[in-house]
């Protein structure tokens, strides 16, 4: 089964992230079509995908038209049975859906105030004190499932899962606006930086310039790190 997964703009799109990510990282054949998230395209290009009219959406073989990255993943554990989305271990598993899905639902102050951007990172951002109660929150969530189920790997319960997924955009910001987090978060956030499908992800990404700038800030720009800068 191959899916045919739409997404947009790599640089920006948080939500596009997850939904590859949830299909790259666990092996499953799919075909990536692009949608004019920032050219203004959307509409006209979701148009034959009802009810869909924001992105990711998943096509199934069947025709089956899934408009939401937790309906996704859903989906996707349904469907593959025999692949391990999540811990196998059921407490675990039982953490690792309770914080995907408040993942899904939650941190409205970091969303608005640090929309996910990987082509340069900006110097001297402040972080409000609603950005920082969510930065609290996550990180006790991923300090909760990296101390009890982490194990010796990388991730937050040891192997990769549909959490890492989901929090895979908070890295970005994290390093996107040097957002102040502890050094186990930050350890966890490079992991994510560093991942080689990540690194492609971005890549790709940067082969679109935008003028103008869609989320100007009156701040200097950084190198992401790693890298060399791209102009914008």
């Amino acid at each position: 089964m191959t899916y045919k997964l739409y997404i947009g703009d790599r640089t920006f799109s948080s939500w596009s992230l997850r939904g590859w990510l949830m299909l790259e990282k666990f092996g499953i054949p799919h075909q990536v079509n692009m949608v004019g998230l920032y050219s203004g395209t959307m509409e006209d290009d979701l148009a034959y995908l009802a009810p869909a009219q924001t992105v990711p959406v998943m096509q199934t073989n069947e025709g089956h038209v899934i408009t939401d990255s937790l309906a996704m993943a859903e989906t996707l554990v349904e469907t593959h049975p025999d692949i391990d989305f999540y811990p196998t271990d059921r407490a675990a598993r039982a953490l690792a859906r309770s914080i995907t899905a408040e993942m899904h639902s939650s941190f409205s102050a970091l969303r608005k105030s640090c929309p996910m951007m990987l082509t340069f990172c900006w110097d001297g951002f402040e972080a409000s004190e609603n950005v920082r109660k969510d930065l609290r929150r996550i990180e006790l969530l991923w300090s909760l499932a990296r101390d009890r189920h982490g194990g010796k790997g990388p991730w937050l319960f040891g192997d990769y899962t549909l959490a890492d997924v989901f929090y895979a955009p908070v890295a970005m910001r994290i390093a996107a606006y040097g957002l102040p987090v502890s050094d186990g978060a930050r350890e966890y956030a490079n992991a994510h930086l560093c991942d080689p499908p990540i690194l492609h992800w971005r890549s790709e990404g940067l082969k679109t310039t935008y003028t103008p700038w869609p989320y100007p800030r009156d701040l200097p720009r950084k190198p992401w790190p790693g890298v060399t800068a791209a102009k914008a």
